[in-house]
Formats: C-alpha cells, sequence, structure tokens
C-alpha cells in the first residue's frame, strides 16, 4: 500500500488533507508538524507522495520540498499562498516540486496529488532498471579486479583469466562476480 507524508502545522488543515488523500486510496497518512520530523520520517521510510503545507513552524516549507526530491522517489507537492505560490514556483518547479496555490478547490487538490503520484510511479520502473544496471557495474569492475590480480600475481595472459573465471562460475552455478570475488579473497588470505 503507498504512503504519504503530510507536513503541515495546522490542525484544519491536516484533516482536509488527510480525508482528501485517503480518498485516493493512502490510507492513514502520515502527518507531522515540522520540517525537521519530516526529514526524519523521510529517512525511515519510501514515500509515494509528500504534501508540504506552508508555512511550517521550523522551516517555511520550500527547503523541505527540496530535500524530499533530492532524498526520495517521492511525488511532492507544496501548498502554499496565491502570491508566495507565484514567487517560488519556478525555481521548484525545476526542481521537481510542484506547487499548488492556496485557497484550492477539492479537485484541484486531489489532481496535484494524482500528479505527483503518477511522478512517483512512472520514476518506479527506471530505478529498478538503474540499480539491476549498477549492480551489473559493480560485478564487471569486481571480474576486472580478479583478472588483473590474476595476471599480476600468478602471471595469467588476459584470456586465460577470463577462462578460468568463466570456467569456475558454470562449474559451481554461480556468477562470475562471486567467483572473482572468492579469487580476490584467496589472495588476501594468501598475502
Amino acid at each position: 500500500m503507498p504512503l504519504a507524508l503530510i507536513a503541515s502545522a495546522g490542525v484544519n488543515a491536516n484533516e482536509y488533507l488527510a480525508r482528501h488523500i485517503a480518498e485516493l486510496g493512502y490510507a492513514r497518512p502520515v502527518i507531522v508538524a515540522s520540517g525537521g520530523e519530516a526529514r526524519r520520517r523521510l529517512a525511515e521510510k519510501d514515500f509515494e507522495i509528500v504534501v508540504i503545507n506552508t508555512p511550517l513552524p521550523d522551516e517555511f516549507g520550500h527547503e523541505l520540498g527540496t530535500y524530499a526530491v533530492e532524498c526520495s522517489h517521492a511525488g511532492v507537492l507544496l501548498l502554499a499562498k496565491s502570491g508566495t505560490a507565484e514567487q517560488i514556483s519556478g525555481n521548484l518547479q525545476q526542481n521537481g516540486v510542484l506547487v499548488l496555490a492556496k485557497p484550492f478547490s477539492s479537485a484541484q487538490f486531489r489532481q496535484a496529488v494524482q500528479m505527483a503520484s503518477s511522478c512517483c510511479r512512472r520514476l518506479a520502473p527506471l530505478l529498478e532498471e538503474n540499480a539491476r544496471l549498477t549492480d551489473k557495474i559493480a560485478q564487471l569492475r569486481l571480474v576486472d579486479r580478479a583478472k588483473c590480480m590474476l595476471i599480476e600475481r600468478r602471471g595469467m595472459t588476459e584470456a586465460e583469466a577470463h577462462r578460468l573465471i568463466e570456467k569456475r562460475a558454470m562449474d559451481t552455478r554461480t556468477s562470475r562476480g562471486e567467483v572473482a570475488s572468492a579469487l580476490l579473497d584467496e589472495e588476501d588470505d594468501d598475502l
């Protein structure tokens, strides 16, 4: 179930925001009253949506919006008074924060939440692909390190080192990265 975080100091606003977010499928959103508490919660859990109702008691809220975009994959929606929203929306939108001017209708709020949520969901497959590719690059680096070690310390050619790693991986039914790691560990133990 997707999680929502609401950073807002107003009790009436909290009830309104929580009710409308719950209608969109975010059961029991986490509500905090300050930017500091919101940052702590962002470090603890992965939220799909973050709603910041400005101003907050310890900061205005635009810094929190930028922080939320940088440290999480959540869609971030900042609520600000009309005049202020016009002044800050340019910079925040370049950073990926949606800005909604107050006052707004229920329909506008729900639509803004849905747009922020869509951004988060659109990023999910890209993040998975990025993690897969990062892991693959790490495996390749590990294999290259093992090959270099075999060339330097055991006098093998690059083709022989490659063949050794491939053969051990096939024989043991493990990945080349695991074989490379084991070879490097063996060499460290010998030193």
